[in-house]
């Protein structure tokens, strides 16, 4: 898609610093953070022009402020349902922009939400549908929130992480399982219609054998209906050929013998006379030729009468024809068509019926093939388990949860699957004594958050930007700290932003930006903007102690220079 011109909103938030650190332009922005947030009428946000960072961005507010507000913006862009209800209250619609890299590599995705219904999504400026918008932006954009974080629960996703480890494997057997599929779908297909087959080959070879027994041969209708005239009309015939010998050769007065006459009445004056002498010579040759018609003629007048078996002949060919340009027509190259495109069906037919006696050893030596490429996918995943689990619990255990526990479970299939012979299932507990459980069944919210970071650190994020929303729900102290330095660890390879209420953690960010609720013509408005140095400490003062009071303060100092 070509680059359009960005989005006429351009009004930046009063007092919004100019853009912090961007990401280096010389990279694409397909692999660039994103760099720029506009957002209109979107809850409580009448405008906001949002410059982002590279690194680690923090967004904190007061409760109720309106955090989250940044990921229901993003959400929007990576398709997430379009909810009227985030359209503020008077407006129309709402707009969201996001903007990947800067100057000729720039890129932007946009959605409007309308309460008319006529919302849209666009990439550089171009119309595309709302699946478009999401399969662009999920190569650059990832959330993690804790309603989203449910997609881990999946086992689609919880498989999906183990076989990143164990890729070659998972390759081989799904290759193996398409041509086993296939030919099963195929050896299904013939059985299950073996009968219509069977009618269709009798239909078939009926037609062909109709066809063929007539042998058409292309052009031949016209030779054969003038043929037909001629044996239909062989009385009207002869009496025409005697009417012309009456005068040319048998009546009283005919054509011979006058010009016969004149070429002995032109004797004496051709002996002296050059122009006469070979316009008597002419007169002879037309006279030839005048008896040889009315030779030919004699032979058609006293012709045989009509043969009826050859006028039978005749007439059962062209009817033969018609016959087949009614049933294959309308004409005799159509019929031709149609013999030469039967021939071919009839030719795939008798191979399929071949094939059903074949193609079931050829099933079951495929199925030989994906028993032995699902037990090497199966040993893979078992070697790969015990190294995973053991790198993912040393982060879980410093993001708060020291007692937690997680194994890789496989589960046997009752019968080959596309994803292996058996499926994959996390067991986890964050509790001590407790027994291990499926994922879905023992993590909280806030836990699978945290689990989620675990992993993005542990398999490394796979986009260019990656948000948490309350990842550090339900804990404090030294949790949080551990929490803080594997955000700011994975920030170090990816543009990481997090909604936060902890101070531990957005002292942590190479990027602080507070978000604020004011009342501003009766109407609330939240506003986001990058704290100024100064700021940052009184936010973090804040986020510490409630206050900015000088103890306040001297720790919001500390944990900054910590």
């Amino acid at each position: 898609m070509t680059r359009k011109a960005r989005s006429s909103t351009k009004e930046k938030e009063i007092g919004a610093p100019e853009r912090p650190n961007p990401a280096t332009t010389s990279i694409s922005a397909e692999n660039a953070g994103i760099t720029r947030l506009e957002v209109q009428h979107l809850a409580t946000i009448t405008r906001l022009s949002l410059e982002l960072g590279a690194g680690f961005c923090a967004f904190t507010g007061e409760t109720g402020a309106g955090k989250s507000i940044i990921v229901d913006a993003l959400g929007l862009l990576l398709g997430s349902r379009a909810n009227t209800d985030l359209i503020r209250t008077g407006e129309d619609d709402l707009l969201v922009t996001g903007f990947w890299g800067s100057g000729a590599n720039e890129s932007t995705a946009s959605r409007r939400v309308s309460h008319a219904g006529r919302g849209n999504a666009r990439i550089d400026g171009e119309v595309v549908s709302v699946r478009e918008l999401q399969e662009w932006a999920a190569s650059r954009l990832t959330i993690h929130w804790q309603h989203s974080a449910v997609s881990l629960l999946s086992p689609a996703n919880q498989r999906t992480l183990l076989d990143r480890q164990v890729a070659d494997a998972a390759k081989a057997y799904a290759g193996a399982y398409g041509a086993w599929r296939e030919a099963t779908a195929r050896l299904e297909g013939l059985r299950s219609s073996e009968r219509e087959r069977a009618r269709q080959l009798d239909l078939l070879t009926y037609q062909m054998g109709e066809i063929s027994e007539v042998a058409p041969q292309l052009g031949e209708e016209e030779p054969l209906s003038a043929e037909l005239g001629r044996l239909a009309n062989l009385d009207t015939i002869a009496q025409s050929a005697a009417g012309g010998l009456e005068l040319l050769s048998d009546g009283d007065l005919n054509a011979i013998g006058m010009i016969s006459e004149a070429v002995r009445a032109l004797n004496a004056g051709a002996k002296f006379d050059e122009t006469t002498a070979q316009l008597q010579t002419e007169l002879r040759e037309a006279l030839d030729a005048v008896q040889a018609v009315v030779s030919e003629l004699r032979g058609i007048s006293e012709g045989s009468a009509p043969d009826p078996a050859e006028l039978a002949r005749v007439e059962a060919r062209i009817s033969a024809l018609n016959k087949l340009r009614g049933k294959y027509g309308p004409t005799l190259e159509d019929v031709l068509e149609f013999q030469a495109r039967i021939d071919g069906e009839l030719g795939e037919l008798q191979r399929d019926e071949a094939d059903a006696g074949t193609l079931q050893d050829e099933v079951e030596a495929l199925l030989a093939k994906l028993q032995t490429e699902g037990q090497k996918l199966d040993t893979a995943r078992k070697k790969a388990a015990g190294p995973l689990e053991g790198q993912l619990l040393a982060v879980v255990r410093e993001l708060g949860m020291p007692h937690a526990r997680m194994e890789f479970q496989l589960l046997p299939q009752e019968s080959p699957a596309a994803f292996g012979l058996s499926d994959v299932r996390i067991l986890f507990t964050a509790n001590p004594g407790e027994s291990l459980a499926p994922l879905a069944d023992t993590a909280s919210g806030g836990e699978l958050s945290r689990v989620m970071l675990a992993i993005s650190t542990v398999l490394g994020a796979e986009t260019p930007s990656v948000v948490f929303d309350e990842v550090d729900a339900g804990i404090g102290g030294s949790a949080a700290l551990a929490v803080a330095a594997q955000l700011s660890r994975l920030a170090q390879e990816r543009q990481v932003l997090v909604v936060t209420h902890l101070a531990q953690i957005a002292a942590k960010a190479d990027h602080h930006y507070k978000v604020e609720k004011q009342v501003e013509g009766g109407r609330t408005v939240s506003r986001v903007r990058l704290l100024e140095p100064q700021e940052r400490l009184e936010e973090i003062a804040r986020m510490l102690s409630g206050n900015t009071s000088e103890a306040a303060l001297q720790h919001a100092r500390e944990l900054l220079e910590g």
